[in-house]
């Protein structure tokens, strides 16, 4: 199976009742500013080229974001402060992502050298996946970093949710994972060898690029940046 394929088997998952009843609810009923729109309202894929060097992992779809334009961080606010970021450092085409190719227009994003996934494909009741839905989700992620392994040097997690789901796929995924393992924080670097002959990953945390977040003032472009940079060298994206 290739990204292509597994990206089609993410978008038919039905495997959590709770997460498949919100997602269809929310793109039956709309926001009132997106009345107009055809909600994607399925499983989110991961968004960016098969042979990415980097990896970036969020936490889920956001209601009125992915799980409305069907792409990872668009259409929402928290995907404006990345795409920018990455936009910044020389990791996207473009500063703006609003919907996908093939979904009401094309805004002609392409992302350089990276993927952005996360370890829940649905968008979850206010924001907050179940450890379950965590846990069932995984095969996913699983797969899609096999998938990208021979390429893969870097991967950026956002927030301390994906960081702690990452933990134990990338331990069964031929990474050594440091026992206790790595706490999450902005910044936090954490090299990981591997455990047979493949590459090692280097892992980066970032504070999630949530409006909590960037509202408050705890995390600032500048500090995207600054982690978006130090991966991107990492990966060999120079």
């Amino acid at each position: 199976m290739d990204l292509e394929a597994l990206d089609a088997s993410v978008i038919t998952c039905r495997a959590c009742p709770r997460l498949v009843a919100w997602r269809e609810e929310v793109a039956a009923v709309k926001r009132a500013a997106f009345r107009d729109h055809e909600y994607w309202g399925r499983p989110v894929p991961g968004f960016g080229p098969a042979d990415a060097a980097l990896g970036i992992v969020g936490l889920a779809p956001a209601a009125h974001g992915a799980n409305r334009t069907g792409r990872m961080f668009t259409g929402d606010r928290s995907g404006d402060v990345l795409f920018a970021a990455m936009h910044a450092v020389g990791l996207a085409t473009q500063a703006e992502a609003v919907h996908p190719s093939s979904r009401l227009r094309d805004d002609r994003l392409r992302l350089i050298g990276t993927r952005i996934t996360a370890p829940v494909r649905c968008a979850p009741p206010e924001n907050k996946p179940t450890p379950q839905e965590r846990d069932t989700c995984r095969r996913w992620l699983s797969a899609e970093l096999r998938l990208l392994r021979p390429t893969l040097r870097a991967v950026v997690v956002l927030g301390a949710f994906g960081w702690q789901a990452l933990l134990p796929v990338l331990a069964s995924s031929s990474w050594a994972v440091p026992v206790p393992r790595p706490k999450f924080g902005h910044g936090v670097r954490v090299d990981l060898p591997a455990t047979n002959d493949g590459p090692p990953l280097t892992l980066f945390g970032c504070y999630h690029v949530s409006q909590r977040n960037t509202m408050s003032g705890r995390l600032t472009p500048a500090m995207v940046e600054a982690v978006l940079t130090a991966a991107k060298h990492s990966a060999g994206l120079t």
